[in-house]
């Protein structure tokens, strides 16, 4: 499947690489410029109508870090049906 790739969510995308949190810069000085098995990862990549925390193209692999907000119901139904899409 190819990646779609939605130019509207290209400013936003920008606005949350300049606000990552510590979590997300923690895991980012570890998997930034190729330290993983030489793999490429990029940050709050635009997919479909989503963005998501990392992706490795290469493997094909989403990461995302959440947090609580993740857990209130309307964002647990959300997410799933991001995580479904995600998956195709």
């Amino acid at each position: 499947m190819h990646l779609s790739y939605n130019k509207n969510l290209k400013k936003l995308s920008r606005q949350l690489r300049a606000n990552f949190t510590d979590a997300e810069k923690l895991l980012w000085s570890k998997i930034r410029k190729k330290q993983i098995k030489n793999y490429q990862f990029f940050r709050q990549k635009p997919i479909g109508n989503y963005i998501v925390d990392f992706y490795c193209d290469k493997a094909k692999l989403v990461i995302e870090i959440d947090g609580g907000q993740h857990y209130e119901d309307k964002n647990m139904r959300d997410d799933k049906i991001r995580e479904v899409f995600l998956e195709k």
